[in-house]
Parts: C-alpha cells; structure tokens; sequence
C-alpha cells in the first residue's frame, strides 16, 4: 500500500464503477512535465513506501529540470511484462531453475510466481522453409512444432505452473503487434488488496521492439530477460530520470509517402540528433494528423534510433483504436475518463517543458529506403539507384568507389555490421538528402554476370545488386493497414498487367496478426498476393530476425560461387550485415509496397521512377507509378474490408491455440521434471552451489582478454543467433548428443539450452576479434597454449576456466548496442568473463552484464584500447573491486595491463555500475541470485 504522502488517493467514476488512483496533480509542478514523466510520477505516487520509494523522489520528478543531467535514481514498478519466445524461454527456465533452489535454500517453490502479470507470445521460431505455394503456412508450422516441440511442452506447463503468466500458441502473431491489437489496456484496471484500482499500462519487455506500444500512449521499453524476470517477481526496474526530447510533429504526410517513409526519416533525424538513452515524446498539432497505426510504426524503431521510448500521448486516434481493434467499451471509457482527469489527454495547444527540441514538418517527408546494412542510413528513393552503385563496390572489393570512404579504415578490424553510429565528420554524409537528387552520383556499374538454371528448367542471368529476399515481414509494418492494403493493391495492379516475381527472388508474407489475412480475404486481395509468389509463410517475425529461410538452391549456388553480392529487401527493423540471410550481403528495410515492387523488378540496380519495373502482357514497358495506388483507393479498400469483429473473434480465445498445441504432451507439478538428454531445456547452473549469503567481492587478478573489438559491437555480433554450424562448437555439441544436422534449428530455439549457448556466443560469422587478426567468426588465441593458437572462443573459454584465469573483454563504442538479448550477457558470463572495458556502452546490454555479475568499466574519456596501446595479448588486473563491499560504488577503479615484454600500461577505468540498485545486483553476483536470495528470506 502506498504512504500517501501527498494525499493523492482519489476516486473516479466510470460508468457506474468506481476506480481508486492517485491523482498526478497532487504534486507540485507536475502541471509541466512531459506526458512521459507524469506517467512516471503516478507510478511512485501509487508505490511510494518510504524506504525505496520516498517523498523526496516523488518531489524531484515533481520539480523536475529539464535542463538537467539523469542524475536522479528512481525505481519504477511496470504494470506487466510482454515477452517473445525467444528471450521468455530462458526466463522461464530460470523461474523454474529457482523453483528448485528456494527449496533447496529451506523456501517455499510456489512462492516463485510473476508477482506483475507475464504475457509471452510465441513469435521467434517459425522460418520461410516453404513459400510461394498455396501450403506454405501450414508446412512451415508443421516444421515448427517439429522442431521446437520440448520448447513448447515446457512452456505449456509453465503456462499451467505459474500464476498470471499467459502464452500466445505459435501461428497467432507477433509479440508488438499483439501486444497494440490485444494485449496493452493503455489504462490498467486491477484489484489490489480488495480494491479496485486504475493506473497507466507500463510494461518492459523482453524484446526492444517493445516500444512499439508506446503509440497507444503506453509507456514501455525493451530490457534484458534478466531484469524482466525481476520484474515478474516484483522487483522495480532502477533508472535514472531521463532527459526528455520533444519531437514536435506539424502538416501532413504528401501523397505517395507511406508511414515507412515516415520512421525511416525520423530514425534518421533522431540517431543524428543523439538520443540515446533519453525519452522522446511527439508533441504538437501535428500528433492529431498521425494515424494510430503509424505512431506503433514510429514507436517500433525507438531501438533503432537509440531513445528509450517514442512516446505519443492519449487521444482521440488512441481511442478511435481502441475500438477498432474490439476493446470493451468500459475499458475505453475508463482510458479517456481516467486521461482526462490525469492531464494524461493530448491538448496540442499546451506544450510541456523539454530537454531538447527537434521538429518536423510532415509534409517534407519522401519515399526512401534504407540500407544497405544499417537502419538508419535513408536513401532517398529517386537516389537508390545511384546509391547502390556506389555502395555495392564496397561489397565486391571496389572499396574506391565506396559511399564509406574515409570510414572503413577508420573501422578497419571492426565487424561488417558494426560501423559506427556516429561517422566522424570525414566519413558518409548522415544529413537528410537534400532536394536535388543529384546527391549520389552515378558511379560505373559493378558487373558480375552469372547464368543459372533452375530445376524446372527456367533460365536467367543474376548480377551483383539482384533482389533474392523479398520479404514482407515484421510488426514494425504489418501492423499497419494502409501499406498492407498498399502492397495488396499493388500486387493487384501488377496481376493485372501481366507482372510476377522475377525467379530469382524468394518472396514471403509474414504479418503479425491473423486480422491482417482476414481482411486480405474480406477485401478478395489474397489471390493476388498469392499470383506473384507472396503466399502466407507464417506469422511471425521471420525475414525480420534473420529466419528468411535458405535461398533457392541454385541462386545460392551461384551467389556463392560467383561471390555476388545481392540483396533483401524487407518490411523489417533490422538491415545489419549478415543477419538477413547469410549469402545475402545487402539488406534493405522499404515498406511492403516496395518490397513488393523490387520483387517484380528483381534488382536494386534499378531507378524507380524512370526505368520500368517490367513488361505487360503485350510487351509495354511497365512503371511503378502504372501499379502504385493512391490514398483514396487504399482508404476505400480499408473502410470496405476491416472490422472491430475481425479482432474481437481472433482474440476471443488467443490463449488456446490449435489442435497442434492443445495435443502437446504436458508434465504437472510446482516443478519441472527435467528430460536429462533433452537439447532444448536444461536446468540453469546459475544457483549451483549458491550460499545463502553473497561472499565479498574480490579484485581481479591475472586476467586474459578473450576478445578486443571494435566500435558499435551489437547484440547480434555477442548473442548466438541464427543457424548453427555443423563444425561449430554449438554443432558438434549437438552431434554428440545425437541431433541430426537438419534438426539443429538455430540458436534462438535452443536459448533455454545454456550448453548450446554459451558455444555460439560470440559466434557471429561477422565477428573479427583483433587478437586473432585475419579470421572472421568466433576465433581467438589461446594463451594458455604454447604460441598462444588460433582456437574457437568457446574452446579457449574452457582451457582458461580450468587453468583458473579469468577473462576480459575489451570494446569501442556504443557496446552492446541492438536488441535486448539476455544471452549477450548470459553467454559472456559462462564463458568466464569478469569484466568488460569499452569506450562507451548502449543501455540495455549494460544492465544486464551487471544481471549476470559481470563488472563493466570504461575507458577514461578520449581513451581506447588503442590509444594506450592494448593488443589482447596482456595480462589485466583490476583493483578497487573490493571498494564496493563498503556500501558505496567507487568512481573508477585501477586497471593494469602488463605486455609480454613485461612493460605495463596503467589507467583509471569509470565504473559503470549506475545506481545503488546494480551495485547490490553485482554483490549478489547478479539479479537473479539478489532475487532468490530475498525469496528464501521471506
């Protein structure tokens, strides 16, 4: 129960109910906070208990300083946590491992239940196996259940286990875009202690996408699994009041652009402008011109720009949604009452008090693309043709006529997909294209011609820049009516006209809600998608998060053979080198109507505006602008075909699933009854031999760097993802325990499997560790070994572990930057390493390194593993560790690294342990073992 301290408890009636809050205007000053802040501010209000929560806090945020630096922690409790399976797997393992170990402590087991409502949707594992035939749906699911059948049987009876924690079977949609249609209540009614309360819907999420909901108004971000599964056991998540960016919206979107358009220029404009780790709220007369759909498209690629969340406020769109998507009418009462009565209701004419101010007339905005390997790299449309020429020579050994000239050797030795973020002022030009289109100019084009026949017979010529993905995939567009509709009518118009794909392409239909085939249906658009080789492959995020499937045999074949760099092009988030497809070099993200115009035209080496995209039935050139529709057509298709019943029948009963998951073999009992040969689940060791109370902490001592990399490492380059090699570690793991190659599945299935994990971290086939110069993977050199060999990480990670040497790695900047990916951390920890020294850290990946009770430190400002001259071949020590025994977190610790001639180099590292919060995180040797350790006390 609340202290009450500034008598905020109130009561607000909605239709006759009657719900307690505490109303945000009992505080002093919070009149001009952002949207975000009150949300905030209410949360402490209702949580506030004197000891974590005080007053004082709550009179801080109150009398916040927009113009101050977050040096302010509080500690904000999320109505709910939203989890895919991929990262929920382990956290459900791990739940169940600490089932195990309260018992073993003396605890009650059945104590370990999510304290905050836990809501999974199986969204990760389906892949493009099969497409373009009417049966792909159902061959891929059937796949999917094959191979990931221990997953799902374990998650079924979790699903029964554990108290308020609900799963969304496979095939129903992607975690987002359920989470917006279903899932989010963007004001939270519950029952506690007897009383019926109402409070904003917060959630944090094991996925970064997670900021998708903050269109609806709610606030809520991606963390690591690590502290979702503290969340679900209620504990809050510690942050620092942040700055805040007021991103002021005015005009409207131009005829032709497409809410794609929209975030990839915002994405742009954001990753220039720095926001990491800062909210961003969307203010302004403009808000009101910003459909519902476009504003989750805007909040999806938060990550990608580097906020925390994009944040819209409640209004009339918000509640126009609500409706549309079948949400009951008491609940949308109470989300205008209970927004109106918070100063929660956008109210464009008052504008809040910022920390920083970016502006944007909607009207500017024109068709773009970007790529070919970063998110936030936009290329105008009418300059894509010259863009890709002078980028694809970079991809063919042409670095001279590279767009990234003066920038990879600034990088050299760093990863393909890691450039950094923020190009020094020599390197690519980031700014918005100016008008004249005349900004690229048009290189000589880069030729490797290559013939190839299919197995039916059919003959083609493939070159570099060749379209091989064409892909419709990802919550951050299916999610939106008007580009799907969009792509429907322009696959209609190129039926109509004689068009198809051209052969070379695999295309694929992913959305991220069953509504979306539904009125694909309704509206008689599906045979036409289907004509042109976009059958339904599955829902779920598949091209997106790299599970697009093998090419086509023999266009693989050439590609490799040939070393062709072609392309995807993809509805998605996510471009980076290597994570699409790995025979595929070049990713593009466009919205679905492009995707579906670059799959007719087959290539990128093409002008969109001027070349045609291909020949009618009567040999006529046929242009984009002949099949592109416009708004009025597409608003009319939308108003015809899209009801509130399509989602409250799909919904209905979502939890259930099908005859496939309802016919799943489910173990009972408070715990799992592990399979000991099972490949998929295994018990965690992270409590193995854990004391009832955490030992002191130690300085560290002989230490070996296992990795030095460059700047903007991501998760995907630390986190095993995607296939599993047969000569990897992770794949001779799985042959000596009898898997079969073609049921290897890839990593992400396998993350409840920490003996698979911990093999493919740092695995990516980009990885390049600058200690074993020349490889490309997850190599490095042994020191334990005489002439210190060229091994595998894991390899290595073992001899150091029984020689006793603990491990370091050393980083640039922007560490861990990408999606929440708990094993990043996880997988590091396993392997040994104690401590990570980089130039600069990216949020998330921080926190949980310190989950996992690993030390992050940083290298003193404008210091580098290079400018002090660290090479990985030295042996690190750290002290100062032990100062954090003594109830405060020193500022830097002493690190010395002595070079094999026996000169050392000594510096002062800032330690990156944030809050009082992670300092006791670190103590107990990590999160989970802090919460644990509470449980069995109570």
């Amino acid at each position: 129960m609340s202290v009450n301290s500034f008598g905020a408890k109130a009561s607000l009636d909605v239709n006759g109910t009657s719900y307690e809050y505490f109303r945000i205007d009992a505080v002093p000053g919070s009149e001009k906070l952002p949207y975000s802040l009150k949300v905030l501010l209410e949360n402490l209000l209702r949580t506030e208990d004197g000891a974590n929560i005080t007053r004082e806090d709550i009179e801080f945020l109150g009398a916040w300083d927009p113009s101050s630096q977050p040096n302010h922690e509080i500690q904000f409790t999320p109505a709910r946590v939203i989890m895919q399976d991929f990262t929920g797997v382990p956290c459900v393992v791990d739940l169940a491992t600490m089932r195990e170990a309260v018992q073993g402590l003396g605890g009650d087991p059945s104590k370990v239940n999510p304290l905050s409502p836990a809501e999974m949707v199986i969204d990760h594992s389906v892949i493009a196996e099969v497409f373009g035939i009417a049966g792909a749906f159902e061959a891929n699911t059937d796949i999917e259940y094959q191979r990931n059948r221990e997953r799902y049987q374990f998650l079924r009876w979790g699903q029964k286990a554990f108290d308020d924690f609900k799963v969304v079977p496979p095939g129903t949609g992607i975690v987002h875009q359920v989470n917006i249609e279903h899932l989010a209540r963007v004001v939270f009614p519950r029952t506690v202690d007897g009383v019926l309360q109402a409070y904003p819907d917060t959630c944090v999420g094991t996925d970064s996408h997670t900021t998708m909901v903050n269109g609806l108004g709610v606030v809520g971000w991606g963390v690591g699994g690590i502290e979702a599964e503290a969340a679900m056991l209620g504990q809050p998540v510690s942050m620092l009041v942040p700055r805040v960016v007021g991103f002021k919206l005015s005009g409207s979107l131009s005829e032709g652009t497409t809410a794609t358009d929209l975030v990839l220029t915002i994405t742009e404009m954001l990753r220039e402008h720095k926001v990491v780790g800062k909210f961003v709220e969307f203010y302004g007369d403009g808000v009101s011109q910003v459909p519902l759909a476009n504003r989750a498209t805007i909040g999806n690629m938060s990550p990608e720009y580097g906020s925390t969340i994009a944040v819209f406020p409640i209004d009339d769109k918000t509640i126009e949604y609500m409706r549309l998507t079948g949400r009951d009418e008491q609940q949308i009462g109470l989300v205008e009452s209970y927004a109106r009565a918070q100063g929660l209701w956008h109210d464009p004419s008052v504008e809040p008090e910022y920390s920083e101010y970016i502006e944007l007339d909607l009207s500017t905005v024109v068709p773009s693309i970007a790529g070919p390997k970063r998110p936030q790299d936009r290329i105008r449309l009418d300059e894509s043709k010259a863009a890709f020429r002078e980028s694809v020579a970079t991809f063919v050994g042409h670095p001279e006529a590279s767009i990234y000239d003066g920038y990879d050797g600034a990088v050299a030795d760093t990863m393909g997909a890691s450039d950094p973020t923020e190009p020094s002022p020599t390197s690519v030009d980031s700014s918005p294209a100016p008008a004249d289109p005349a900004h690229h100019t048009m290189s000589p084009r880069v030729h490797a011609s290559t013939p190839v026949t299919l197995a039916d017979g059919t003959e083609f010529e493939m070159d570099h820049g060749a379209v091989t993905i064409a892909s419709i995939t990802s919550c951050t567009n299916t999610s939106n009516p008007s580009v799907m509709i969009g792509a429907a009518l322009v696959a209609k118009k190129a039926v109509e006209r004689g068009l198809t794909r051209k052969p070379w392409v695999k295309t694929s239909l992913a959305p991220g809600s069953q509504v979306v085939t539904d009125y694909y249906d309704r509206a008689g658009l599906t045979e036409y998608l289907d004509a042109i080789g976009f059958n339904l492959v599955g829902y779920g995020c598949v091209t997106c998060i790299g599970n697009s499937g093998p090419l086509i045999p023999e266009v693989s074949e050439a590609v490799n053979a040939n070393d062709l760099a072609v392309t995807a092009v993809l509805s998605g988030n996510r471009n980076f080198e290597g994570r699409i497809n790995p025979d595929v070099k070049m990713n593009y993200l466009a919205s679905p109507m492009l995707v579906i115009v670059y799959a007719l035209a087959g290539t990128m080496d093409i002008d969109l505006f001027n070349d045609p995209i291909g020949q009618d039935q009567d040999g006529k050139d046929v242009f984009m602008r002949d099949i592109w529709p416009t708004e009025a057509e597409i608003d009319e298709v939308i108003g015809g075909s899209i009801t509130a019943e399509m989602f409250t029948s799909r919904y209905a009963d979502v939890f259930a699933g099908d005859e496939r998951w309802q016919s799943l073999p489910t173990p009972d009992g408070n715990t799992f009854d592990w399979d000991a040969d099972s490949t998929y689940v295994r018990k965690g060791p992270y409590f193995d031999d854990m004391p009832a109370e955490p030992e002191p902490v130690e300085d560290i001592s002989d230490a070996r760097a296992l990795l030095k990399l460059g700047d903007s490492v991501t998760t995907d380059h630390i986190s095993p993802a995607g296939a599993i090699k047969a000569d990897s570690p992770a794949g001779l793991y799985l042959s000596s325990h009898g898997v079969e190659r073609k049921d290897f599945n890839s990593y992400g299935s396998r993350r409840g499997n920490h003996e698979v994990m911990i093999r493919g971290t740092f695995a990516n086939i980009r990885l390049r560790n600058q200690i074993a110069p020349g490889t490309e993977g997850g190599f490095t050199r042994d020191f334990t070994v005489e002439g210190a060999p060229v091994t595998t990480v894991y390899d290595a990670s073992v001899n150091y572990a029984e020689a006793g040497v603990p491990l370091v790695v050393l980083a640039g900047k922007e560490y861990g930057s990408g999606s929440s990916r708990d094993w990043a951390a996880k997988g590091t920890a396993l392997l040994g390493v104690r401590v990570v020294i980089a130039e600069s850290y990216e949020r998330i990946h921080r926190s949980n390194l310190i989950g996992m009770g690993v030390l992050p430190l940083q290298f003193p400002e404008g210091e580098s593993a290079e400018s002090l001259g660290l090479t990985g071949e030295e042996i690190f020590s750290v002290e100062g560790v032990t100062g954090l025994n003594d109830g405060s977190t020193p500022k830097t610790m002493k690190v010395t690294a002595v070079r094999p001639d026996g000169t050392d180099v000594v510096f002062e590292a800032v330690v990156r342990i944030d809050t009082p919060g992670e300092r006791s995180y670190y103590l107990n040797g990590g999160i989970m073992q802090y919460v644990l350790r509470n449980l069995a006390k109570a």
